[in-house]
């Protein structure tokens, strides 16, 4: 690896098969709060950092970034991955089919 080039971390965020739920971790020395909401359409995601909302209301989709822009105040990213196809997260499958990472950053998870 050369002197400037940055490794890229990914790491995953262990989640339940339930309808809604809510996360308290570090990641990359980030205090975040994840809040996933099953509606009929899609499963959301809610990000906020120390309390400041980054992003609210976000279409979890399979290999899609939901955070995306530096600008919103978050490091890193996160995504959903599909292990049987490439279908959009249902909480049903949270954890055994989809699973939540994060790039760029070590999750360090709390007890919500």
């Amino acid at each position: 690896m050369e002197k400037n080039q940055r490794r890229r971390i990914v790491s995953t965020i262990m989640l339940s098969p339930v309808k809604s739920q809510r996360i308290n971790l570090t990641l990359n020395g980030q205090e975040c709060t994840l809040r996933l909401t099953q509606h009929e359409s899609a499963l959301y995601l809610d990000l906020t950092v120390k309390g400041i909302p980054v992003v609210q209301g976000v279409p979890c989709l399979h290999g899609t970034r939901l955070v995306r822009y530096a600008w919103l105040g978050f490091t890193g990213d996160l995504f959903f991955v599909d292990t049987q196809g490439q279908e959009d997260p249902r909480w049903h499958g949270l954890g055994s089919r989809w699973f939540l990472f994060y790039e760029d950053g070590n999750v360090q998870q709390k007890n919500a």
